[in-house]
């Protein structure tokens, strides 16, 4: 396979595949890599043999835990692909990929249809601005439907798909699929699925009408999108539109993100990944088709467009960090303009740091080839980086222009455990592999509890934690003990509070002075911590600052449990100084006095994080779980009948779904499964927080 920089940048696409867990993201990739000869036998999710599933805990419980990529090519293009998780445990996984990503996959489950995790990576691919195709799998299941997934697609996401395929069969008789751009049937002549068949859809063929039906429909879609489209279609008809006038707006409208193509298949049963191949090359963009990439002046103000240029300086952002056992860190980056080249001296500029290319690879999985140079849309994987972490900002280390690019949204740990390492003299090595952890993994947190001294981990949920110990029993060989999950409370005020207060010290003989007067008031949910002031001409704007970084400080830390403080405005309404007594010291320790004092004054109570609970189960057993979850504290939102399965919607506190899964599986004989994820934070009962503060937590 020829080295990135020789694929020009307009033959080049970087796509995720993303969705909701077990909606059939790593069996896709495993057929993609696959059908483009990458690899030469396909690795099966179920079997535990899936090549992007490479960490041991994915193979034995066949979900994707960390975003794999790779690379391939179809049609003279090269295709660099990152198969992201599904569990929303690990949806910082996701996130990283999508800042990094010019389009992406969004599969479906047939059967589910949008499901929970599945609109959350929408809404971040969304929040992105990343242009998507939607692949409709596992078709071939009992209660699959095209149609259903599609209208959930409008409902639930706010997507106009336009759907440019029919399935041929139903359920277990699917064989293939109608192309309704070039009315052809599409069929696989092998058990493999590697010789496509395409023969024209005859008028006599029993699919023919609704095909006419479906086409004509599609053709409407597009026209709503594409003035050029409109005005053709309403001169001349849907017959008039050949595949390529359609195939050229549907590229239009999923660049601008108006629309969604929608194809179908079942990757499992190696039927659809061909055309869906296709279908990335069609319509997602290259790097030359996204806008320029804005970035902020290190020093002084405004901003400076990158575009995805060779000859252009180099922009590099380092969106994941992992521990090598042979080559140590590997710093994982998306090049967007320039040449990045091994040996090359580079510049980090989100921490004003000197870095050197010790190596640069091509990645494949957990298999890697070097490669001299990389250039704009390329991924690659960097040795020898010493301070970079996910996030930063690499540019060429004799640039003039300093610059660097916005951050990703790190989701802070919702549940911690204690952790203490089994024997002595591993606490040492406990802590630098946590360390190293955290440097891999941003949602991850660890912290050491000042009343206890004990050690903390915390992370998105009970797996999050239990992936992380398991990795550092089997990589590490480090045994640890772990705790019972806690959940990561927040703090908060319920009224209006104003304190003053005159700071008045002597410090090695010299004298601190400073008067603080704060408003405190409680703010809407959601809108976390403002810190202002009013306005003080005679006080040195330095004091100010202080006085407002300590307000800002003392909110780090609620007074009924010493959780961090959410959803509060403060406001600096007085201060004093007095020449020569006054220093920034004072005024901070003063401001940080009084936003404590008026915190324990503002009637403070403790909220909890809740969260968005979908759980499938059969219908006899829909009573129990109803019922289970009413003892959890839950609100049940709707159900949701699908065939012999009702899918309930709920919202319960976290700390009520500590050890769910197996009260779940006890009492529907195992028979349900369950997704969650974090919807907000809300005040826990006047009972519950009386109980959690009399016990310190």
């Amino acid at each position: 396979m020829p080295s990135p920089v020789t694929i020009p940048v307009a033959r080049t696409r970087d796509i995720g595949i993303m969705a909701h867990i077990d909606a059939g993201k790593t069996t896709t990739t495993e057929r993609i890599l696959y059908y483009t000869g990458v690899s030469h036998r396909m690795g099966e999710v179920h079997d535990g043999a899936a090549v992007m599933d490479y960490l041991p805990q994915e193979q034995e419980r066949g979900i994707t835990i960390t975003s794999a990529a790779t690379s391939c090519e179809w049609r003279e293009h090269q295709i660099n692909v990152i198969d992201t998780p599904g569990h929303v445990d690990f949806t910082v996984e996701v996130e990283r990929s999508l800042r990094v990503l010019d389009g992406a996959i969004a599969v479906f489950d047939a059967v589910a249809g949008v499901e929970p995790q599945s609109e959350t990576v929408w809404r971040q691919a969304d929040r992105y601005s990343v242009p998507r195709i939607a692949f409709v799998n596992k078709l071939d299941r009992v209660g699959a439907t095209l149609e259903r997934t599609v209208d959930m697609m409008r409902e639930r996401l706010g997507a106009r798909p336009l759907v440019c395929q029919l399935p041929i069969g139903h359920e277990g008789d699917f064989s293939g699929v109608v192309d309704l751009l070039t009315f052809e049937r599409i069929t696989w002549r092998d058990a493999q699925g590697v010789e496509v068949q395409r023969e024209p859809l005859e008028s006599s063929d029993p699919l023919y009408a609704d095909a006419e039906v479906a086409r004509e429909a599609l053709a409407e879609a597009v026209a709503e999108l594409d003035d050029g489209v409109m005005a053709q279609f309403l001169e001349d008809g849907a017959a008039a539109l050949d595949a390529e006038t359609l195939r050229g707006a549907m590229r239009r409208a999923t660049l601008s993100g108006d629309g969604v193509v929608v194809l179908c298949g079942s990757a499992l049963r190696n039927k659809g990944v061909q055309p869906l191949l296709d279908a990335v090359v069609d319509y997602l963009p290259s790097p030359l088709d996204v806008p320029p990439i804005e970035t902020a002046l290190v020093k002084g103000e405004g901003t400076v467009e990158r575009v995805a240029d060779r000859d252009g300086p180099l922009l590099a952002l380092a969106f994941k960090v992992v521990t090598d056992p042979h080559r140590g860190r590997l710093v994982f980056l998306r090049v967007y303009s320039g040449v990045l080249k091994v040996k090359q001296r580079l510049q980090n500029s989100t921490r004003d740091r000197k870095e050197r290319v010790g190596k640069l690879l091509r990645l494949h999985a957990n298999k890697t080839a070097e490669v001299e140079v990389a250039g704009p849309g390329d991924i690659v994987a960097a040795v020898g980086f010493k301070w970079t972490s996910t996030g930063d900002t690499l540019v060429a280390g004799d640039d003039d222009v300093q610059v660097v690019l916005a951050g990703m949204e790190i989701p802070a740990p919702v549940i911690y455990q204690t952790i203490e390492a089994r024997a002595a003299a591993d606490e040492g090595p406990l802590r630098e592999a946590l360390e190293r952890v955290c440097g891999e993994d941003p949602s991850f947190g660890v912290r050491e509890d000042t009343e206890t001294g004990q050690l903390l981990i915390g992370g998105q949920g009970e797996l999050h934690l239990e992936v992380v110990v398991d990795r550092l029993r089997r990589e590490q060989k480090l045994e640890a003990r772990v705790g019972r999950p806690q959940v990561a409370y927040r703090e908060t005020c319920s009224s209006t509070a104003t304190r003053e207060l005159i700071y008045e010290r002597e410090i090695g003989g010299k004298a601190q002075f400073a008067q603080v007067g704060l408003t405190l008031s409680p703010a809407e949910r959601g809108a976390g911590i403002s810190v202002d002031a009013d306005e003080f001409p005679a006080v040195p704007p330095e004091m100010v600052q202080a006085a407002l970084e300590g307000a800002r400080d003392a909110l780090g830390r609620g007074p009924l449990l010493g959780y961090p403080v959410l959803d509060v405005r403060a406001r600096l309404t007085q201060l004093g100084h007095r020449e020569g007594a006054s220093t920034d010291a004072s005024f901070r320790a003063a401001a940080t006095m009084a936003a404590s004092e008026a915190l324990s004054e503002a009637d403070p109570v403790v909220l909890e994080p809740i969260m968005e609970v979908e759980v499938v189960v059969p219908d006899n057993f829909t009573g129990n779980v109803h019922a289970d979850l009413s003892t959890r504290r839950g609100r049940v939102l709707g159900m949701e009948p699908r065939d012999a399965v009702q899918t309930i919607r709920a919202e319960v506190p976290l700390a009520e779904m500590v050890g769910y899964a197996t009260a779940l599986r006890s009492t529907t004989q195992g028979r349900a499964s369950y997704s969650m994820q974090f919807a907000n934070y809300a005040a826990v009962p006047a009972t519950t927080q009386k109980t959690l503060v009399e016990r310190g937590h």
